[in-house]
């Protein structure tokens, strides 16, 4: 009798098991492709070589690029638009990743995030060099007027303190935000420190505007995935979760933001247009 029921649960397990397999093969066969798409106003994590062309360059893409050949299905990262259109297109399922994105619950509540994280990026407030103000915490901005691009995040604890207790405008474009800045129409601009500095630098802006200390929030960059995708299914997010780790463990990650930083500075030395 202890026999019998030992083969019983034997085979109950080989069952469960290969249709476990089953249905892991059914995800995976259901997802042929991915799209993805990010913040084309990002280098050097991402940026785009004109402003008519839709793909995207940077260190975002050497990543993707290589997730995309370790779970072998091919992802297509695009441009579709501003920031805010972006986020858009990932909410309404049109887009299946999001190539880099920090961590919000209204986020969350349309997209699943993948860990560990891409990057760590760091925001910043940024100042007219003639029209310098004293800041030392996010208090310091109560009573100024800032800007920055449509939908943007600075983690968290930053955009309900934000919402709440300052004046920040929200426009279109990181190169309007920045000449708003140096025709002294606003006080600060807030934004992340490496995207903000290459675009002064192609604005020829360096001169008249500058970064300061202390960092306003140092995120995490996630990859994410529309939980109205196709894709969004268990096999083929754990392919995608493994692979990522495997990446991070081996060091790929971190010569993939070599590599994108060194790809962007020979770009920009060769000229880009920006709008």
């Amino acid at each position: 009798m202890r026999l019998h029921t030992h083969m019983v649960c034997c085979l109950l397990a080989v069952t469960f098991f290969n249709t476990d397999i089953a249905f892991a093969q059914d995800d995976l066969s259901s997802c042929a492709s991915l799209t993805a798409s990010g913040n084309s106003e990002y280098p050097p994590f991402l940026w785009r070589e004109t402003s008519t062309s839709t793909e995207l360059h940077g260190v975002n893409r050497l990543i993707i690029d290589e997730l995309s050949r370790r779970i072998d299905i091919p992802i297509r990262l695009i441009h579709v638009g501003p920031w805010s259109r972006a986020q858009g297109e990932v909410k309404n399922g049109r887009v299946d990743l999001m190539a880099g994105a920090f961590y919000t619950n209204e986020r969350a509540d349309y997209m699943d995030y993948f860990t560990p994280v891409m990057l760590h990026t760091a925001s910043v407030v940024w100042q007219r060099k003639d029209k310098p103000f004293s800041f030392s915490r996010k208090e310091d901005l109560v009573g100024k007027w800032g800007v920055t691009v449509i939908n943007n995040s600075f983690g968290q604890e930053f955009d309900q303190y934000a919402q709440h207790n300052l004046n920040i405008l929200a426009v279109a474009s990181l190169s309007q935000a920045l000449r708003m800045l140096a025709a002294d129409r606003v006080d600060y601009v807030l934004y992340e420190k490496n995207p903000a500095h290459a675009y002064a630098t192609m604005l020829g802006l360096s001169d008249s505007i500058i970064p300061v200390l202390p960092y306003i929030s140092s995120e995490g960059l996630y990859l994410t995935m529309s939980k109205k995708s196709p894709c969004n299914v268990n096999g083929v997010k754990r392919k995608i979760a493994i692979a990522l780790q495997e990446m991070k463990q081996e060091g790929f990650t971190e010569q993939a933001v070599l590599d994108g930083v060194q790809e962007w500075e020979a770009r920009s030395r060769a000229g880009i247009t920006l709008k």
